[in-house]
């Protein structure tokens, strides 16, 4: 077995065995778990790095395994053992930095896996071959370069849909990372693949730009669809909307109690200031 694969070997074990204490160890899992104010208002960093060697369920690390297994070797042997290392683990953090950012006023959401990690290598993967044919299951075999922009596509779709409990973000936000870093370590093939990865790369970045800029442009929902339809009465719609306020209230009261005053938000500190006058 050549070095290389004798790392992703490595790899598969050592996320195999911590993913199957979590499995069987909630209070294990729920420590080493991706969650937002854990790592926000806690600092817990490592949460970024661990969670991606948890998994939900077999089915869920078979099939990153597996990935992993099928375009490691691309990577390794193009760009050597070190640097697919080091694509692996920054496409996982990227991923999970992509994942914070668009779920940060979110303190309870949560996430584990390695797909963000795999997506890395895949992508890289079709940064240096961007013509390598890549088949699912019994679908034809299409140029690599095309199946990252369906894979991207897909993937903006997902997070704005939220239809799943899919980690679109934490994926798209790890293929980046991986193509970027590849391209890095390999100008080289820009200069012959400049119009294929300026396809893949345009859209990321775009979608990207605007999650941090105009967030709200990119809701799926418009006249012709709607991703939650509303079945409730009046008085339901009523008392959802106070449970909500009051969760809302909870999480900020929560933050004080950990942070302080000092570290709410404008929108915090005025969601505040009205509930405090509705209770008066």
């Amino acid at each position: 077995m050549s070095n290389a694969g004798f790392i992703v070997l490595i790899l598969v074990v050592i996320t195999a065995l911590i993913s199957y204490k979590g499995f069987s160890n909630s209070l294990f899992f729920d420590k080493y778990k991706f969650e937002v104010d854990r790592i926000l208002i806690n600092k817990d960093y490592k949460r970024l790095f661990t969670s991606g060697f948890l998994h939900v369920s077999w089915t869920h690390l078979i099939f990153n395994m597996f990935g992993l297994y099928v375009f490691s070797g691309v990577v390794e042997s193009t760009l050597g053992s070190l640097n697919f290392l080091i694509i692996y683990f920054a496409s996982m953090v990227g991923g999970e930095l992509l994942s914070l950012l668009i779920h940060r006023n979110e303190g309870d959401y949560s996430s584990v896996g390695a797909t963000g990690a795999v997506c890395g290598v895949m992508f890289a993967s079709v940064a240096i071959y961007p013509d390598m044919g890549i088949g699912l299951f019994l679908l034809p075999s299409i140029p690599g370069w095309v199946f990252a922009l369906l894979y991207v596509l897909f993937s903006i779709y997902g997070i704005r849909s939220q239809k799943n409990n899919i980690g679109h973000d934490a994926h798209l936000g790890g293929a980046l990372a991986g193509m970027l870093l590849a391209l890095a370590m390999n100008p080289s093939v820009i200069i012959y693949n400049y119009g294929k990865i300026l396809i893949i790369l345009v859209p990321t970045v775009v979608f990207i730009y605007l999650i941090i800029t105009r967030p709200g442009a990119l809701l799926v929902d418009n006249l012709f669809y709607k991703t939650h339809k509303d079945f409730y009465s009046i008085d339901h719609k009523y008392n959802a909307e106070l449970t909500d306020r009051q969760q809302e209230v909870d999480k900020i009261l929560d933050k004080i109690s950990k942070k302080g005053m000092g570290s709410l938000s404008k929108k915090e500190k005025e969601t505040l200031e009205a509930y405090s006058k509705q209770v008066r």
